[in-house]
């Protein structure tokens, strides 16, 4: 992992979670950790001359979504210290992790990966180890936050468009050649405010250089 705390901790609203800087001994847990998804809907894109539309649309029989395994190595050149991953545990149970790095010559902060665990979604997870990544954005000075996400994924664009993010742009193209070739890369971004009274953060946090 990229970042890592002495027991930096925060209790979280759902029940005994708590969140911490990944430690290297994390990341088996954090590339086994179950990030299938059923939708019942997916977001179709239409493109023509003169742009893109993008409208959520009903399916029967529901989707379900199965992500290869991936490698818990590092096989990225980011720099570590513009980089940072927040786990959120329930004791010795993973509950979800956010992986997130900044660009400084667009001072943008990239969600490079988000999941939750089945079991620990819909409790406020998600949200606030996004919160812990608006922080981090924060404190490298970013001006926005962007994602990318497949058109199919509706459960996790509903979460984003809650949390404020909004479309920017899209790939078709991006996923050819690969297992998710015939699905639509969207992108999603927003802007970062200051902080909200009693926002979630992590204790000891080391400040982006």
């Amino acid at each position: 992992m990229k970042r890592t705390a002495h027991d930096a901790t925060v209790p979280a609203v759902a029940g005994t979670v708590v969140y911490r800087l990944a430690r290297p001994e994390d990341g088996e847990a954090l590339a086994r950790l179950d990030g299938s998804f059923t939708t019942h809907s997916v977001f179709a894109v239409t493109t023509g001359h003169e742009g893109f539309r993008i409208r959520e649309t009903p399916i029967d029989p529901p989707l379900r979504k199965v992500f290869p395994e991936e490698d818990d190595g590092e096989d990225d050149d980011t720099d570590p210290e513009q980089s940072r991953t927040v786990a959120a545990f329930d004791a010795d149970e993973l509950c979800g992790f956010v992986k997130a790095s900044f660009d400084p010559w667009n001072a943008r902060l990239s969600i490079c990966d988000i999941e939750v665990a089945p079991a620990w979604r819909g409790k406020g997870v998600g949200r606030t180890l996004m919160h812990h990544a608006f922080d981090f954005a924060r404190e490298c000075g970013a001006v926005h936050v962007w994602l990318e996400v497949s058109n199919i994924n509706a459960p996790a664009i509903h979460a984003y468009l809650k949390m404020g993010f909004a479309f920017c742009g899209l790939d078709t193209s991006l996923y050819d050649g690969t297992a998710s070739a015939g699905e639509q890369a969207l992108f999603m971004s927003r802007y970062i405010s200051a902080p909200t009274p009693g926002s979630p953060r992590l204790t000891g946090n080391p400040a982006c250089p």
